[in-house]
This record gives C-alpha cells, sequence and structure tokens, in this order.
C-alpha cells in the first residue's frame, strides 16, 4: 500500500477515551465546553457525540466491556473536537487541504486493511471510541495530518518530531483555547485535555506499518 494512505492509518489513533455532560458551562461562557478561536464548542454537541457512541457501544456483542473501559469518554470526545479544531488550524497555517476523495481514499484504505466495513468499524469503536457514522472524521483528520506531516517534513526523528510539536503547540496557543473548568484544562505544550494523555506523536512515529497492524488487529 502506497506509504502516506498507511501511514494515515497510524494518524487515525489520534482519538481516545466520564459519564455525561450536564448541560451547563463555565460563568463566562455558559453552555459551552469549550471556546477555541472564538467559536464555542457546545456541550450539547458533546453529548451527541458520546450518545452516538454509547450507541455503537450497546450494539457490540463486547457491550459491557467496552462501557466499561471508557469511562472518561465525554472528556475523550471534547479532547477530539478540540484536536480537530488544532489540527484544522495548523492545515491552514501550512496550506494544506483534505478532499472529498482524499477522505474518501483513506477511509477505503482502512476498510482494506482491516478486512472490510464491518471490521473497521469494530475495531475504531473498540481502539478508539469511534462511532460508524463519526469514521469519516477519523479519514478527514488522518489525511490532514499526513499531509502536515509531509510539508513540515516530520520524519521518524527526534527534528521532524520537534517540528510537528511546535507547528501544533504554536498553533493552539493562537486558538486562545478556554475550556470549561469542570472538564479540565489544556495544555498547549502537550496539546492535550487535563489529565487525558494523548499519544498523536508517539502514533505518527510509529510508521506505516504500525498502524495498519493497530487497525487491524482491533486490540
Amino acid at each position: 500500500m502506497h506509504r502516506r494512505t498507511a501511514l494515515s492509518v497510524s494518524a487515525a489513533v489520534l482519538i481516545a477515551a466520564a459519564p455525561l455532560l450536564t448541560a451547563c458551562g463555565s460563568d463566562a461562557h455558559p453552555g459551552a465546553a469549550a471556546v477555541v478561536g472564538g467559536q464555542r464548542i457546545e456541550v450539547s454537541s458533546v453529548q451527541s457525540e458520546v450518545k452516538d457512541v454509547r450507541t455503537a457501544q450497546a450494539a457490540s456483542p463486547q457491550s459491557a466491556q467496552l462501557i466499561k473501559a471508557t469511562g472518561d469518554l465525554t472528556r475523550q470526545k471534547l479532547h477530539g473536537m478540540i484536536f480537530d479544531r488544532v489540527v484544522a488550524k495548523v492545515a491552514r497555517d501550512n496550506g494544506v487541504t483534505a478532499t472529498r476523495a482524499e477522505i474518501q481514499q483513506a477511509r477505503a484504505a482502512f476498510v482494506q486493511q482491516s478486512g472490510g466495513e464491518e471490521q473497521l468499524a469494530a475495531a475504531l469503536l473498540q481502539q478508539q471510541s469511534v462511532a460508524p457514522d463519526q469514521i469519516d472524521d477519523v479519514a478527514r483528520r488522518a489525511v490532514l495530518m499526513d499531509k502536515i506531516a509531509a510539508k513540515l517534513g516530520a520524519t521518524n526523528s527526534p527534528e521532524g518530531q520537534q517540528r510537528l510539536t511546535e507547528a501544533f503547540s504554536r498553533a493552539s496557543k493562537e486558538l486562545r483555547i478556554d475550556v470549561n473548568p469542570r472538564f479540565g484544562a489544556w495544555d498547549n505544550d502537550k496539546i492535550t485535555l487535563a489529565t487525558y494523555s494523548a499519544p498523536w506523536l508517539r502514533q505518527m512515529s510509529g510508521g506505516a506499518e504500525a498502524g495498519g497492524a493497530a487497525v487491524e488487529s482491533g486490540s
């Protein structure tokens, strides 16, 4: 498989894993879970993503295990929604876009490597708490991350990873991310929410084969 497409599978491992939020925000931004670049992420939007995942988990033969393993699902989903906005800014700053055709191509590569649509959906639900209707978002993020890495020359080297980290940290700071305190605080240097540890840099540096295996194995 083409290296960049394969790497996107590794880049897809970006989202990771609380009870449902109550519909109230901070004093400064009532009803908002976070404000990123002046744009609100509504509590209801986070709840909607959580609900989609819980519905998919409930339909899985491993529902009890999946639900038990994702007690921090709300924070995970909020992290992913914030992170996507950081990715979008880094992409804009570097003249990078993801076309519909590229997103579908990346998704098709995921399907092929996973052995089918059902296998891909099951793997992403188990590994990344991604509902079936959220898979295109994973593919879009993967395409953008691959292009950003290529544009910045972020190879599997300390120097390349440092450039990638600096670009994301700079974009994160410029977006002035303000998280409702009840859900934690955003760390611009680690590009992560509260104590949630996002493995995106490690996964990006894992290489094409490692990324493909991660999706295929469902582990």
